[in-house]
């Protein structure tokens, strides 16, 4: 993470707007969960969000991790899978984001193999255009890829970015500066000041 990396930070309200843009199509093309599968953890909030708008009370959630396998190469497995005694007519697979496609290539067949004959459909609040991977809902498409910043994950993100400073980083105003040329962020002062805080205590 040494390099510059442009993102885009996704606020609370933003979220709720891609949120309900999302709910609506699924609804406009005729697709009404009884189940539906968070993506742990990207995926909990915005299934939470539509398990609301579509009145889901069978909630679930699995964990897809990145690992380095054999030959150093990083792979996509289940980590935390889905619990036996959920059961399910018609699934929604709720993501954050679609990127590479490794988490649904392998949740897909996971939950399709626990729950055999169920109608299965996949959802991302965005969706970027280079991922080979095609879900079968997006709220938006992202067609010049950046790395999306969410507001249930800003601490962490911009932590890493702390950590991966070329030189260390003390001051709100040089995490800004920092942030602003190296990744074309703009985040308020107070979420700067916490990071700091907590990096401070670790």
């Amino acid at each position: 993470m040494n390099k510059p990396l442009r993102c885009e930070l996704i606020s609370w309200s933003r979220f709720a707007q891609l949120a309900r843009e999302l709910a609506y199509k699924i609804e406009a093309a005729g697709y009404r969960p009884d189940l539906i599968i968070a993506i742990a953890r990207g995926g909990y909030a915005p299934a939470r969000v539509l398990a609301d708008y579509f009145g889901v009370m069978n909630v679930a959630s699995i964990k897809v991790e990145h690992y380095t396998g054999p030959g150093k190469m990083k792979q996509a497995r289940i980590r935390h899978p889905l619990p036996a005694h959920i059961e399910g007519r018609r699934v929604l697979i709720v993501d954050d984001v679609s990127d590479t496609g490794d988490t649904f290539e392998v949740a897909v067949p996971h939950i399709r193999a626990r729950l055999p004959g169920a109608e299965i459909r996949s959802a991302v609040l965005l969706h970027k255009a280079a991922c080979p991977v095609l879900p079968d809902f997006w709220a938006r498409k992202v067609l010049k890829w950046r790395w999306i910043i969410y507001p249930w994950a800003v601490i962490e993100d911009l932590g890493n970015f702390l950590r991966a400073a070329p030189k260390p980083i003390k001051t709100v105003a040089a995490f800004d500066r920092l942030l602003r040329t190296r990744h074309h962020l703009k985040v308020p002062r107070r979420t700067l000041q916490d990071v700091l805080d907590l990096a401070r205590q670790h």
